[in-house]
């Protein structure tokens, strides 16, 4: 079987903003690369004023399936898995309340789920969430619980012994905002005069705060390729917004790199130094 990563999302849009441009990058090496995506979006705001029109407010999830579909083969992602379930929304909405939301399915149901794909697909990389996001969404926070489980589970044969027989992933990484990205291109656009998106982060941070230890993938030659991705989700992502006001080369001149936190390995994993895998 060819070398495998795995990725578990949130929402469409969340393959595209954490972390598309480094998967793109090991597509291109021939690692096979699997997307599982647990909802539908259905609950998310229509960020773009273009897209908002009464068809697409008409059937909302087909679209965002439809986005996803575009972003995940300009990623270069070898399968799409949709568990299915709906958008949580944000605590106290009517959609966190709803049963089919992915926060009200029961753990183990949708554990199963994902042991029974990783035990398929064979990963020597899972790539997950971490606890403490800059966006705690509801949905975001039980991707981080169901990754740590999903690491363990998986490789447990007295778990789910119908699922298939057990497998070891390697290493569980979760994408990471950090810190010195956003310092260092807050600083950069500072310098030529722009303004810059991270600018009330900036404002919010610790300055003695710093980065857990991080493992930082070089994607120079991919960043605009991961942005065109997060471009075809025309529903959340305006052109004209943030995620766009930084010109590609200054990040390829300043930080073209995409940070990930080791959240979980196996003894005797090799050292990996810049990359997710040997």
């Amino acid at each position: 079987m060819p070398r495998t990563i795995l990725t578990l999302h949130a929402h469409p849009d969340d393959e595209s903003s954490k972390g598309a441009a480094t998967i793109a990058r090991y597509s291109d090496r021939g690692f096979r690369t699997v997307l599982v995506t647990a909802t539908g979006g259905e609950a998310g705001d229509i960020l773009n004023p273009a897209a908002d029109t009464p068809e697409v407010r008409a059937d909302l999830a087909a679209v965002r399936r439809a986005e996803l579909r575009e972003a995940a083969s300009i990623i270069g992602y070898d399968d799409v898995v949709m568990l299915g379930y709906r958008d949580s929304g944000m605590p106290g909405t009517a959609e966190n309340a709803h049963p089919d939301a992915f926060v009200n399915a029961p753990l183990d149901e949708v554990l199963e789920r994902l042991v029974a794909i990783v035990r398929s697909e064979r990963p020597e990389v899972i790539i997950g969430y971490d606890d403490h996001e800059w966006y705690p969404h509801p949905d975001h926070l039980r991707v981080h619980d169901l990754s740590e489980e999903l690491f363990i589970a998986a490789a447990d044969p007295d778990r789910f012994q119908g699922s298939g027989s057990a497998w070891m992933a390697q290493r569980l990484y979760a994408p990471a905002f950090s810190l010195r990205r956003i310092r260092a291109l807050s600083a950069a656009m500072a310098d030529r005069g722009l303004e810059s998106p991270f600018g009330r982060w900036i404002e919010r941070i610790d300055p003695a705060a710093d980065d857990p230890p991080l493992t930082s993938v070089e994607i120079g030659a991919y960043v605009e390729r991961g942005r065109d991705a997060l471009r075809a989700h025309r529903t959340q992502i305006d052109p004209a917004g943030p995620w766009f006001q930084i010109p590609s080369d200054v990040i390829r001149e300043v930080y073209p790199y995409e940070d990930f936190e080791l959240m979980a390995e196996r003894d005797g994993a090799p050292e990996t130094g810049s990359e997710l895998v040997a």
